[in-house]
């Protein structure tokens, strides 16, 4: 007896623990993101009070100027274009090799998984100056036969960086679901007649769904917060730019006109997308990666 009360009272203060962990870490979490929005809507004159006080009213007027006036609106349309066209690139190059590395035994299938693999410690930002002197380099090529150049400060460009730089970590996290659904899914869709590419997509791709939904949110959350890949490649300071580099424009130009409701509204704007994709794919992401078994 005394042994299951020694038990029953360490389990009940790991759980105490767990709670005050997770109730502290969610605390940390929520105030900056409520203080943000509070922020978003007060007056200018309000933040030289007490910035920690609640907002006197609603003042929208903060957001119509960061849309109209900051650029905003511009912006975000650009982040929005470069997310879904990277997003597609990535879908379309990641879910067929993924699916083929990880179901199939062909001539040369380790070394792609081994260059894949080795994508995987690549930091990003180091290679941001070799990409931009390749670019600058074929736009002087271009500029030879064409008269100009476009590789540069184009969105289409920017957005197929992103799909290239998240394929290894992709095709990885794909590759590593694939293998553990079982064969037979695809050997009755064989049997009942369907090609590689038809099972492909309408057997595995259904059952690989939360995983696809994951790489999805990840990639989104990465290619929409990205700042120095675009900021490198996107150098015309009139031309178009993503959200997180006219932020930190807006940012800069606040900190002297003192503007300080119009920036935490532009920050808003970059954090709501993100928020609502999260509110809409979350039982998604917390459900079981498996859908189920096969039936005997």
């Amino acid at each position: 007896m005394e042994q299951v009360k020694k038990t029953s009272g360490g389990e009940r203060l790991y759980k105490v623990f767990i709670y005050v962990a997770l109730i502290t870490l969610a605390v940390l979490i929520l105030v900056p993101v409520a203080w943000v929005f509070m922020a978003s809507i007060k007056e200018n004159s309000e933040f030289y009070a007490n910035p920690w006080a609640l907002p006197a009213g609603f003042h929208f007027q903060n957001f119509v100027e960061a849309w109209t006036e900051a650029r905003m609106g511009d912006y975000m349309l650009s982040s929005v274009l470069v997310t879904a066209l990277a997003l597609a690139i990535l879908l379309v190059v990641a879910l067929p090799a993924a699916y083929a590395l990880s179901r199939f035994h062909f001539r040369g299938r380790r070394f792609f998984s081994t260059c894949f693999m080795a994508g995987l410690f690549i930091n990003v930002n180091y290679i941001v100056v070799p990409i931009f002197l390749m670019l600058v380099d074929g736009d002087k090529f271009l500029r030879g036969i064409f008269g100009r150049g476009f590789l540069l400060n184009n969105i289409v460009v920017l957005a197929l960086v992103y799909a290239s730089t998240a394929l290894p970590f992709t095709i990885y996290l794909l590759s590593g679901y694939f293998s553990t659904l079982p064969h037979a899914y695809e050997e009755a869709a064989y049997i009942d007649g369907a090609g590689y590419g038809r099972t492909m997509v309408k057997i595995i791709f259904p059952m690989a769904k939360p995983s696809i939904i994951t790489i999805i949110l990840f990639n989104f959350l990465s290619f929409w917060n990205e700042y120095i890949i675009a900021m490198t490649l996107l150098t015309d300071p009139n031309g178009t730019r993503t959200l997180p580099v006219g932020l930190m424009n807006l940012t800069q130009a606040q900190q002297s006109a003192a503007q300080y409701g119009r920036l935490y509204a532009g920050l808003v704007l970059v954090m709501l997308p993100t928020l609502l994709l999260y509110v809409c794919v979350q039982k998604k992401l917390t459900q079981g990666m498996t859908l189920g078994g096969l039936k005997g």
